[in-house]
């Protein structure tokens, strides 16, 4: 009540999302998980160090032959210096492995978003319609409270049945009830909206007044291509099928040689210093070391073939989902929509007749009474299929990802 008092942002649920996707924790996470890929991609074309030996080489048992300058004295300092010159298509692989995880990054992030504005959707949708059932509760309790009034008035001339005035003042009662059970689920969605944009969970906001369901009768038409389904769950799998045909690539390059070079100087004691330069190749298809990369490889080709197939699962499955939620919108919309043609006008009429009857003392108040009470629990049915009806429209937004809504 003290909230409601106050002067509070009205936020609209593009402003909801745009909140989330500032401040919600697990987003930031993502980002910093792009940044390290990018940090480590970086890197990827970086050589091995050089390696610098020093030795003490051909050195005699006999130290004093170190001085006389003989043949035989072939002992010296040996300084080295090696450097391995990795294979660039190996690099180049590797560097591009790297670079695709951030498209698997990006897809998990969007995702995550999408699931954040379904949430955010059910809250925002459940405070609406309990904010409307406020609003009706609060008009039926002043005709109810006008309509005691006047029974308890007839009352006196014997036009009333004391009765039937203690069951509306229990009906009275009753919305009290109604009352508060609504200002929990508007308290429930506040702090659920507050926590997903991390905010204080009491902060005050209002929200929108006027909703209205989304007319989808035209993708209720269309039939749904598997195939180009977007959905960044899906083409999160897509991004890891091919990160792993990458991966397989890099590995299938250690079929590759590396090459190397080393220098060698040797300052003699009993001859003239030396020197040396020699290149090296690896030599990696010898069957001994070809099974390493060629058994990675192989394996890499079952798994992509295990994610193909995971994915056509996945896009079946979303294609049914989509298929469930959009049909049981469009009925859930044709109750709405006879709730507003049909039922409560026709309701509405019996209680207006009623009330007419009842001024001119033609009518009964216990009458009048189940009129009021008819016309109430049909007027709140009508909000409750209003919130099925929402809650239909985020389920159906979140399995297409719809984020223009």
């Amino acid at each position: 009540l003290a909230a409601n008092a106050q002067d509070t942002a009205r936020l609209s649920l593009q402003n909801i999302f745009a909140e989330i996707d500032k401040s919600w924790p697990q987003l930031q996470f993502y980002e910093s998980k792009i940044n390290s890929i990018r940090a480590l991609a970086a890197g990827a074309r970086a050589w091995m160090p050089p390696t610098v030996s020093v030795a003490l080489d051909r050195f005699p048992y006999r130290l004093s032959m170190i001085k006389e300058m003989i043949p035989d004295n072939q002992a010296g300092m040996m300084f080295s210096l090696q450097q391995m010159i990795a294979n660039p298509a190996r690099l180049n692989a590797k560097r591009n492995y790297l670079l695709s995880l951030e498209n698997v990054q990006r897809n998990d992030l969007e995702w995550q978003k999408n699931t954040l504005h379904f949430t955010a959707r059910l809250y925002y949708y459940r405070r609406y319609t309990a904010e409307q059932k406020l609003k009706l509760i609060n008009e039926y309790r002043e005709l109810l409270n006008l309509l005691i009034k006047t029974a308890r008035d007839k009352y006196a001339y014997n036009q009333a049945d004391l009765g039937t005035i203690f069951k509306a003042e229990a009906s009275l009662s009753e919305l009290s009830n109604m009352e508060s059970m609504e200002l929990s689920q508007i308290a429930e969605s506040n702090i659920g909206l507050n926590t997903l944009m991390d905010r204080l969970v009491n902060l005050p906001f209002s929200i929108d007044t006027l909703l209205a369901p989304i007319d989808y009768s035209n993708n209720y038409l269309a039939s749904i291509d598997t195939s180009q389904l977007g959905r960044n769950d899906i083409l999160a799998l897509e991004s890891n099928i091919r990160s792993m045909a990458l991966n397989r690539k890099w590995m299938a390059q250690g079929a590759k040689p590396d090459f190397g070079i080393q220098l060698t100087h040797a300052n003699m004691y009993g001859m003239p210093d030396q020197f040396s330069i020699m290149a090296m190749v690896t030599i990696p298809i010898v069957p001994w070391s070809s099974k390493m990369y060629k058994s990675e490889v192989r394996s890499m080709g079952f798994e992509i073939e295990a994610m193909q197939k995971e994915k056509s699962a996945m896009q079946l499955m979303a294609s049914q989902m989509i298929r469930e939620k959009i049909t049981m919108l469009m009925y859930e919309k044709q109750q709405l929509d006879n709730y507003d043609t049909n039922v409560l006008p026709s309701y509405r009429r019996n209680l207006e007749t009623n009330l007419l009857a009842y001024q001119q003392n033609t009518g009964n108040f216990f009458v009048l009474l189940d009129a009021w009470n008819m016309l109430l629990m049909k007027q709140l049915e009508r909000i409750d299929k209003l919130g099925q009806v929402f809650r239909l429209q985020s389920e159906y937004e979140y399995q297409s990802e719809i984020k223009s809504q």
